[in-house]
């Protein structure tokens, strides 16, 4: 009986899940939200003439970076660009910031807390964060500013193969306007040239809301 249970349980669930696919996302990605978040995201995108293309890959862990970053308004069509397709995305920040009553608001919404001050660094504590999980997508922008870079920042490159995860492309691409889902990039192990090829590529193929700063 128990058993019997257990598979109405799980094919319940797994019908569930299946409401929540679409052409951006799958089973194997973690998601959040509902029909009313993701209604009102959409209807975000919509007001500002954006639209969301290409698809996540079918892996239940990963490093997701979005550049091009060059306006306060890159954050607020991420978001609305996440939310509509149902994405739950965590994203990192100081431990100091989750204090009551807004630490489980911020957890709940993707937070990861990490301690500057610890013994483990950065890249440590964020590869022992992804082994506890069963899916996760972390989400960096490489640039770490909004002004004109000519490099990108090489932590989400040591985040990704010091969990031993792949590193997928967010573009936002005024351009089209649209936030491209745009692909896994194939890690060399060389962290210098990976980084140089993925900075080459998003300058080669998008532009940002203010393009001078691409």
């Amino acid at each position: 009986m128990k058993g019997q249970f257990g598979s109405i349980y799980f094919k319940k669930r797994k019908q569930v899940l299946a409401k929540f696919d679409n052409q951006f996302v799958n089973e194997h990605v973690p998601r959040m939200g509902n029909s009313l978040s993701r209604g009102i995201a959409e209807g975000v995108l919509k007001i500002m003439g954006w639209k969301v293309t290409g698809a996540f890959p079918k892996e239940k862990k990963l490093v997701y970076i979005g550049a091009p970053h060059t306006s306060n308004w890159d954050l607020i069509i991420a978001l609305a660009a996440m939310q509509a397709v149902g994405l739950r995305c965590s994203w990192m920040m100081k431990k100091q910031a989750f204090f009551w009553p807004l630490g489980g608001l911020f957890k709940k919404l993707g937070g990861v807390p990490i301690d500057r001050g610890a013994k483990t660094d950065i890249t440590t504590q964020m590869a022992n964060w992804f082994a506890a999980q069963d899916k996760a997508y972390l989400g960096i922008t490489p640039e770490g500013t909004r002004s004109k870079v000519d490099t990108f920042k090489k932590g989400y490159l040591r985040i990704a193969i010091a969990a031993n995860v792949p590193v997928f492309l967010v573009a936002v691409d005024a351009v089209k306007k649209e936030v491209f889902l745009d692909k896994l990039w194939p890690l060399t192990g060389d962290i210098d040239v990976d980084n140089r090829d993925i900075k080459a590529y998003y300058d080669a193929n998008f532009k940002g809301i203010r393009p001078e700063l691409s």
